[in-house]
């Protein structure tokens, strides 16, 4: 299994275009500051927006690690307009995945990831007013069902599953409610774009080697059990002891008895 995981993991690095985003949440207030990272292994990154290569930002680029490039792209300050889709591509057409954010001029924000969160880990949701600075009861909901509500303002999810995506927002009595926001969770080995849709996780490469590995790793584990069932019934077989009780049959053939008696009487 580990090794399915290191086969699984160097199929999501070799060759891939990653962009994230920091600080890691989907809705943002007018005049934040968002900055956008975009590591491959080649140099020559350009940030998009929709169809359109963003020009407002300020890039700059970095070193990511001993074998890799990247660049930053900041936008300082961001406004409604900035809402949308963005990913990040190159001169020789690799496309990263999508991060959508969405910019408010209103009071209410819904703090939530803007990159899917690995299945089974915890994710808080922050529900965030431009004029509260202390704690206050929020509302959470989901599809516009309401699913909790806390005093401090904060929803944590403590395993996140895959059913547990899907559109969120938050209301504060008498604060107004935030814009929606998509959160996604990602399988073990999943690559690939993410937007606002949900996924279906077999269509991703990295989880179709996941599973042509895992049902090999499956079937060979069925084989070693059957061989090693039939060398412990080979076992038994040669250790049984020799004076072991065995089955005796006797024919009974009555002509063949006669001539036989006749001939010991003719050689008596």
């Amino acid at each position: 299994m580990t090794v399915i995981i290191l086969l699984c993991t160097h199929d999501q690095k070799v060759d891939a275009v990653s962009l994230r985003i920091v600080p890691n949440k989907s809705q943002f207030f007018e005049y934040e500051s968002v900055s956008f990272y975009c590591e491959e292994p080649s140099p020559g990154h350009v940030l998009y927006k929709m169809k359109e290569e963003v020009e407002q930002c300020n890039k700059t680029s970095k070193k990511t690690a001993a074998t890799t490039t990247g660049s930053k792209c900041t936008i300082r300050p961001i406004y409604a307009r900035d809402s949308g889709e963005y990913w990040c591509g190159t001169a020789g057409g690799q496309r990263s995945n999508i991060i959508s954010i969405t910019v408010t001029a209103g009071s209410m924000i819904l703090e939530i990831p803007a990159v899917p969160v690995m299945e089974g880990e915890a994710v808080t949701l922050r529900c965030r007013n431009k004029m509260l600075s202390s704690n206050f009861t929020a509302d959470f909901y989901k599809y516009g069902r309401h699913i909790g509500s806390s005093s401090i303002g904060n929803l944590t999810i403590h395993r996140v599953s895959k059913s547990d995506e899907g559109l969120y927002k938050c209301k504060i009595s008498g604060g107004g409610e935030s814009p929606e926001s998509w959160l996604s969770v990602s399988l073990p080995c999943l690559t690939g774009n993410h937007t606002e849709t949900e996924t279906d996780p077999s269509s991703e490469p990295g989880c179709h080697i996941y599973l042509i590995l895992r049902t090999v790793f499956t079937i060979m584990m069925v084989v070693l059990l059957l061989l090693l069932v039939g060398l412990l019934h080979c076992g038994k077989i040669r250790v049984a002891p020799t004076n072991s009780p065995t089955c005796k049959c006797n024919f009974h053939d009555t002509g063949n008895n006669t001539d036989n008696d006749a001939k010991k009487h003719e050689r008596k």
